[in-house]
Order: structure tokens, then sequence, then C-alpha cells
């Protein structure tokens, strides 16, 4: 698949075919893009757990805020829930000194693993709304692990679809009478600075 195509359909998924869960080798598969991306002076600080017990799924749902721009939705219904979660983790004891760089580290790892995971029709939604404290007891973290990021994850149970910003400048994401979710992004002219006409 062309990479640009890759890129437009790996969009943010809010609800999922919960019992349908992706099975061991595609997630071995996906998970492998994990340790390839690029890291600030190669500390190599993220780590990573994937849960795919319901039990777990369960107790981890309710510590999650969901999709702030539709303040009246609570998050998806039971059967649309995420078949399995992504627990990204700053490991403290590599990064001193370094949280900041991590969290580029972050974006490239959880992009890369987002645009393997869709080549797979498996998509994702990155949540940093969540109790810290909470996630880190329910899961059992030993005290240098710092959970910064977690990833919804299944297969899809909706549609998203990317459109310009209108002339009204709003970039809110929204959903459709028909369940449809609406992406506004920037024209490439918006986001474009031109270089300065003089020379040097």
């Amino acid at each position: 698949m062309e990479l640009k195509t890759l890129i437009q359909r790996t969009r943010t998924v809010r609800r999922f075919q919960e019992k349908e869960t992706p099975p061991g080798k595609v997630w071995e598969e996906i998970l492998e893009v994990l340790k390839l991306g690029g890291s600030a002076r190669n500390l190599q600080v993220l780590k990573y757990m994937l849960v795919c017990n319901e039990e777990l799924r369960q107790k981890i749902f309710p510590l999650l805020g969901w999709a702030g721009y539709l303040e009246q939705w609570p998050g998806p219904a039971s059967g649309e829930r995420p078949a399995a979660y992504l627990i990204c983790l700053l490991d403290t004891s590599l990064s001193i000194g370094t949280e900041r760089e991590a969290y580029c580290d972050l974006g490239i790892a959880t992009q890369n693993f987002l645009l393997a995971a869709s080549a797979q029709a498996i998509y994702g939604c990155r949540i940093a709304s969540f109790s810290e404290e909470k996630i880190h007891n329910l899961l059992q973290l030993e005290s240098h692990l710092k959970p910064i990021l977690i990833i919804a994850l299944g297969y899809r149970a909706e549609e998203t679809v990317l459109e310009s910003v209108g002339s009204d400048g709003n970039i809110r994401d929204w959903r459709d009478n028909n369940g449809v979710h609406h992406i506004p992004k920037r024209s490439l002219t918006e986001i474009m600075v031109s270089e300065p006409a003089s020379s040097f």
C-alpha cells in the first residue's frame, strides 16, 4: 500500500468490534515496529504492555477519558469497547533528565505502531486522560515504570472521514446523524510558511 494512503486511513477510532480480538501472530508483527523508531540519544526509554485479558480491560475502561470535543459522549458502549490496550510506559530508571525527549520518542513509536496496525485493519485511539496512579496500581507496575499514554485498539466499528477545515476555522471533530466521525484538517497552504524572499 502507498504510504500516503496508509497515513490517510490511519485515523483515530473510538468504537470497536469488542468481541473480535486480533490473533497473537498479528500482534507480534505489529508490536515489532515499536523498537524500530528513532530514539533521542538512543536511550530507548519506552516500554510497553499489551492488555488483551477481558477482565483487565473492563477494569481499565472506566479509568479513561474519551473524546474531549464530544462533550456529551461518555465513551464507547458495551460491545463497542476496545479489544485491547497498549500501555506506553516511561522507564524512569533510564530517563533521568530526558522526559521531554521521551515524548518525542513516544510520538514516533506510536505513529509507527498505529500505521502498522492499520495495515492489518486494526485501529486505535491515543488516550492521555487517565489516572496514572490508578493505572499503575491496577497493572501492578514496578515503581520505575510510569504510564504516559494508553492506546485503545481493535477492529473498527465506525467510519471516519477527513475533510477540510471550514471558513469558520472550526477544527473540532464531530459525529453526524449516521454515526460517521468527521475530522477537519487544515490545508497545505495553511500549514506551510514561505521562506524569506530576500537573499542572505
